[in-house]
């Protein structure tokens, strides 16, 4: 557990601060770090996040500053609605990727998923993410936010831009099943499996007679 905390401290290192120097009490990496052991450990809120830091304060010294304690549930909240979310993730997805080594012909499945919750209450619409999931690990790869003005098919040769996908089967739902995405898997070196969405004739005959020849 130990080398996993070191491990996250050192991956977010990097990650830059959005806050001006002169106002900061608490370190952006201490910030960080806490709230994501405290999801981990089922916080929902920033609340959590505070009183997670609070009862695990004697173990955190081990591996953070804290030169002020821990933060108020006011100040993690300030701190994450200034966060770069891309930055973050980048720095996230690195600490998972160094977690455990990738396994031969490992399936990652694509899905998309609305986030539970994320509905806006000034009229913008839910969370919508694209992610990537290392079936045999149980680890998440990484996610893509599909825009408001697009949608999956658009935003998952982004996450697959950002996998190492050599040498795994990528599986993906019938929103998936288009021709560049298939070409963009095969040139990464790894194999796909499609779910095949039958919407017009011409799309049944043909696969009719693939599966004949098969």
């Amino acid at each position: 557990m130990d080398s996993m905390i070191e491990s996250l401290v050192k991956h977010f290192s990097e990650l830059s601060d959005p806050r001006y120097a002169q106002k900061v009490e608490h370190r952006l990496l201490d910030i960080v770090v806490i709230a994501v052991c405290a999801v981990i450990a089922c916080a929902e809120s920033f609340e959590d996040m505070a009183l997670y830091g609070r009862s695990k304060y004697s173990w955190l010294q081990q591996f953070l500053i804290l030169p002020n304690g821990i933060p108020s549930h006011d100040t993690f909240r300030r701190v994450f609605m200034l966060l770069e979310p891309k930055a973050f993730a980048m720095c996230f997805q690195a600490w998972t990727d160094s977690l455990t080594d990738p396994l031969p012909r490992e399936v990652i499945a694509i899905d998309g998923k609305t986030v539970r919750g994320s509905h806006h209450r000034e009229g913008r619409g839910p969370l919508h993410l694209v992610s990537a999931w290392a079936s045999e690990r149980g680890l998440s790869l990484g996610q893509q936010i599909v825009e408001a003005k697009s949608n999956e098919i658009t935003a998952i040769p982004l996450l697959l831009d950002s996998l190492h996908l050599e040498n795994t089967l990528v599986t993906l739902d019938a929103m998936g099943c288009q021709t560049k995405i298939a070409a963009q898997i095969l040139e990464r070196k790894a194999d796909y499996l499609l779910v095949l969405k039958l919407i017009t004739a011409t799309t049944m005959g043909q696969s009719k007679r693939i599966s004949a020849m098969e």
